[in-house]
């Protein structure tokens, strides 16, 4: 089972003369990763907008005859729904008469969205699959403003080339998870940039109530804090609100989804199209909220103590995104397959009965998460590398190693230069300790001696093994790795 770390982890090294490659390799018992260092995106471009053409298929899940399949109630089973501002939403969702257009909101504060964003993705993706349209908004103009919703402190101002670099990484993700389906992405900029405050104040701010906007949850907690709350944080609600408006009325779009903590923005949405567009009951525009992501703890899940995990494999690569989610609990994976897959509830049913059975392998409900969700945000190609390099990183596979799969993941664990004549015919126990892989050479022999080092994933019997040619792979690279003998490490 996913239970706690073994008191000593596994631990693979690659050493060649130009890097040596130190990570860590977690057996079927662990429930931690350490997180590579994060890369910035060097290239910016100012994102607008992007229709991403290709027709998504229908899911066999989701296919009804002659009417839509409720998106809400789907939802609902799931344990995805927190909350809709009309019980009329749900039976708009299975009629044929029309079909609903849906958007969610993502800030550009960071150069990747991460793991709370992908909740908003995959509600958008059960819209779709449900025969409904999608927006996915990159918020270029609300960004520049912070808001303040789950927040104790104002969030740091983001300059224009920091705010661009970040635009570009996110509309990057969404064309890779969306790059088979009709969702169309849109950037907030567009229509605020020309927008005056005396304006903003004319055509919004007098349909606005100081009442009300002071009564949200997130404004009254920050009110309440030390820190206080900022004009340009507390007119976040009416930016919101006022592309819920906008989106209604030039885009069609009536319905906006988010966190639980957005709905405060969200109904500020909804009471502006309502004063100010006045729209029949017949053309509402419609909230759905949903749960945050947390463990059974009830601590945020998707931070880890390195940071978040992105969805952009320039800052996360597929490989360390897959092991994030095979290494998560067994209390919690149950939930997870619900919430960020779409595989049948029968299924997944079916893999918690599995997990209750004698003989149930561990973690094999775990490792179908980590394979449903690292293929719907890197795709197929992500997914092969992410399991290839798992695997050849697996002290005592039988995977054939090679340079190519090893510079894939080169960047995801820490590394240092040895020259060649520092590697070749050197003893096997000095270059372990030399490489930090021991911190003695006793106990190196130890673990020797106990079956748990292997070099290329073989295990190493004598002592006196020194590095010859044939085993530096492709000429390039060394793999040294150092287990408790008998270990069973999956991946």
């Amino acid at each position: 089972m996913a239970a706690a770390a073994a008191a000593a982890a596994p631990r693979t090294l690659l050493c060649s003369h130009q890097k040596l490659i130190i990570s860590s390799i977690y057996s079927t018992t662990t429930s931690k990763i350490t997180h590579p260092f994060l890369h910035r995106i060097k290239n910016s471009a100012f994102f607008s907008s992007i229709r991403c053409v290709h027709q998504l298929q229908s899911d066999p899940q989701t296919q009804t005859h002659g009417r839509h399949p409720n998106v809400v109630d789907i939802l609902e089973r799931r344990g995805f729904l927190e909350s809709i501002t009309s019980d009329n939403l749900r039976s708009l969702a299975s009629s044929n008469e029309k079909t609903l257009k849906v958007y969610c909101g993502f800030d550009p504060t960071a150069e990747s969205l991460h793991l709370g964003n992908l909740l908003g993705i995959i509600v958008l993706s059960w819209f779709l699959r449900c025969g409904h349209q999608a927006v996915a908004l990159i918020g270029g103009a609300t960004a520049r403003v912070g808001d303040p919703s789950g927040k104790s402190i104002e969030r740091p101002e983001l300059d224009i080339d920091t705010l661009e670099k970040n635009i570009l990484g996110i509309s990057k993700t969404f064309s890779t998870i969306f790059g088979s389906s009709n969702v169309v992405i849109l950037n907030n900029y567009d229509w605020w940039k020309d927008f005056s405050f005396l304006d903003f104040l004319k055509q919004v701010g007098r349909f606005a109530r100081i009442g009300t906007m002071i009564a949200k949850e997130s404004v009254k907690k920050r009110l309440e804090s030390e820190q206080g709350l900022s004009f340009t944080e507390f007119s976040y609600q009416l930016l919101q609100g006022y592309d819920f408006l906008y989106l209604f009325q030039n885009k069609g779009v009536n319905v906006q989804i988010g966190g639980s903590d957005q709905w405060g923005n969200i109904t500020a949405g909804t009471e502006l199209i309502r004063k100010i567009l006045q729209p029949d009951s017949d053309n509402e525009a419609y909230g759905l909220t949903f749960p945050l992501l947390l463990k059974s703890d009830g601590s945020k899940f998707g931070k880890s103590e390195d940071g978040a995990i992105w969805l952009s494999p320039s800052m996360l690569s597929p490989y360390k995104f897959y092991q994030y989610f095979f290494s998560v609990p067994d209390a919690d994976v149950i939930r997870f397959l619900r919430i960020l897959t779409f595989l049948d509830l029968e299924e997944i049913d079916e893999l918690e009965k599995d997990m209750k059975r004698p003989g149930y392998v561990p973690n094999t409900a775990q490792r179908r998460l980590a394979e449903e969700v690292t293929r719907f945000v890197h795709g197929e190609d992500g997914l092969n590398e992410a399991v290839k390099a798992t695997e050849a990183l697996r002290p005592g596979a039988e995977t054939k190693l090679d340079w190519k799969t090893i510079e894939a993941i080169a960047e995801d664990v820490p590394s240092c230069s040895l020259a060649y004549d520092q590697v070749l015919n050197v003893s096997l126990v000095d270059l372990s300790v030399s490489a930090g892989l021991f911190e003695s050479k006793s106990a190196a022999r130890r673990l020797l001696k106990q079956g748990g080092v292997y070099l290329n994933n073989n295990r190493v019997d004598s002592e006196s093994k020194r590095i010859e040619p044939q085993d530096i792979v492709d000429d390039k690279v060394l793999l040294l790795s150092a287990g408790k003998k008998n270990k069973d490490i999956e991946s």
